[in-house]
């Protein structure tokens, strides 16, 4: 009888619970009212779509720009409409936030780092960093680290390519940008490429599957259940944070002893020994804690952006050998090597100036079309702290998240014209000179106040790396008759492997 009464308990709570969930889902939420965006689904439809989730968004903005999800307490607003995203990143800045939702999501993982915090915090960061990125002695060291790893990288490939045998490119990469990032952002010599650092490879899978589990709360209405309970997705993100924070406290530490002992400036190159120095000076809000949450940051925009993009690059100059071989023939007519440094990988690397890079027009617009296609965030969110009117004539309650698809954006007819799915570097160009488009049509890199800092830091690491392989091989699928997929993350990785062959290009 017992048995039967707690079963019977049991199922009595959970119909409360659902009944509960179920009536703050529909409550107050404007359903039939035409000045709302019109509803889609609830939360849940999210969550079923989880792994395909940014195809699915592109089928919804095709018939509708901006619509709704419902979910117990709000509405999540999803948009492609290039002038709401002006709106909220620009027009009315201060009136969408990264707010609760973004800042819970993202805590455990990056803290208070700059993606995950608003006022003051965000502030203080930016200025900082765009201190940093401006300074000419950072430009220098980072292009002068990138050539480098370009170099063995190159000799990375040039292994597989003598054998014969296939390598996977996205992990290769993932490799190379996680030595640089360490090497520039925090004057530390990981050998990830090289094969030394295990501890270097432990880092990237945690921080790898973090990212994974993190993105996963987005569209996962039970996270918060599975992390007080420590079972399934939140379990793995709690052991991955773990890992992640002992190989970090590591780090600070490291490095804070090489300051107090070091008195070369050179030292002081990296951009974690200047947070260091300025952590001196407010010590009681400039914590490790803080320290570790804007190291976790870099790492995200340094590592997993860039990687990822190059990552897709090669698989569409795969897809699309004529545009391979258009690229390999602007660095033919761009360097000014002689025949002895084309052969040679170090004197090649080295040739690689800031004048190649600003004539590199079409491998820049290449970039930027794999960037169009393949956005490193595909999507992102913003709070509406209070009421407000999108510039499509919807409104917006306060509390609202509402979501601007980068993904979706760069397949839309409506922005791009229709041949919007299609792979085409040309469509920057004019007379052979690189156009920019808007940034809130081209989404890739932000917009607004909050725009990426690192967009020049980025295309020049991309541009170094993509002239280096290319002049020494030509790249085609293990199976061309492949497709890849992403894999659902915060950044867009491709799903599993992308198995490619190097063929070495013939030299005069």
């Amino acid at each position: 009888m017992e048995i039967f009464t707690g079963i019977f308990i049991t199922l009595v709570v959970t119909i409360v619970i659902i009944l509960s969930f179920t009536i703050r889902i529909f409550t107050g939420k404007s359903i039939y009212d035409k000045e709302y965006a019109p509803v889609h689904a609830t939360i849940f439809d999210l969550f079923f779509h989880r792994d395909d989730l940014y195809d699915y968004e592109t089928e919804i903005a095709r018939k509708i720009p901006t619509c709704r999800f419902l979910s117990p307490g709000q509405s999540e607003v999803f948009t492609a409409d290039p002038r709401n995203v002006e709106h909220m990143l620009k027009t009315r800045f201060d009136n969408y936030s990264k707010g609760p939702t973004n800042r819970e999501n993202l805590g455990d993982l990056l803290g208070h780092g700059i993606f995950a915090v608003d006022g003051e915090k965000w502030r203080q960061q930016r200025k900082l960093a765009s201190f940093e990125f401006s300074a000419r002695v950072l430009r220098d060291f980072s292009c002068s680290v990138f050539r480098r790893n370009a170099s063995k990288l190159v000799g990375f490939v040039t292994e597989f390519s003598l054998s014969g045998e296939a390598f996977d490119a996205q992990d290769m990469l993932m490799k190379f940008t996680l030595d640089s990032i360490f090497k520039v952002g925090f004057g530390m010599e990981l050998k990830c490429l090289d094969g030394f650092s295990r501890d270097g490879e432990e880092f990237m899978e945690a921080f790898d599957e973090g990212n994974v589990e993190t993105s996963y709360r987005f569209t996962d209405p039970f996270w918060k259940l599975k992390w007080f309970l420590n079972i399934g997705s939140q379990s793995r993100l709690k052991k991955s944070i773990a890992t992640i924070d002992k190989f970090v406290y590591t780090l600070i530490t490291t490095k804070r002893k090489e300051l107090a002992e070091e008195q070369d400036t050179a030292v002081r190159e990296d951009i974690l020994s200047r947070f260091l120095v300025e952590s001196e000076k407010d010590p009681e809000n400039m914590n490790d804690k803080y320290l570790r949450d804007i190291i976790l940051s870099f790492m995200i925009a340094g590592k997993d952006t860039t990687a990822a993009a190059l990552s897709w690059f090669l698989y569409m100059l795969c897809k699309n050998p004529l545009v391979q071989e258009k690229i390999v023939q602007e660095i033919k007519d761009v360097t000014s090597s002689s025949d002895e440094q084309t052969t040679d990988v170090n004197g090649f690397v080295e040739s690689i100036n800031e004048e190649a890079l600003d004539r590199m027009q079409y491998l820049h617009a290449a970039l930027s079309e794999t960037l169009r296609l393949y956005p490193s965030v595909p999507v992102d969110v913003r709070y509406a702290e209070n009421d407000d009117i999108l510039p499509d004539g919807h409104r917006v309650k306060k509390g609202d998240n509402v979501y601007y698809m980068a993904y979706a954006m760069g397949r839309m007819t409506y922005i791009w014209g229709q041949d919007a799915e299609e792979f085409k570097p040309e469509r920057w160009l004019k007379d052979g000179v690189f156009q920019p488009e808007s940034p809130f049509k081209f989404i890739s890199f932000h917009a607004g106040p909050r725009i990426c800092l690192g967009k020049d830091f980025a295309y020049r690491q991309m541009k170094i790396v993509s002239m280096a392989l290319l002049h020494f091989f030509r790249f085609k699928m293990v199976d061309e008759k492949s497709n890849v997929r992403y894999k659902r993350m915060l950044t867009l990785h491709i799903k599993g492997s992308l198995n490619l062959c190097a063929i070495p290009r013939p030299r005069t």
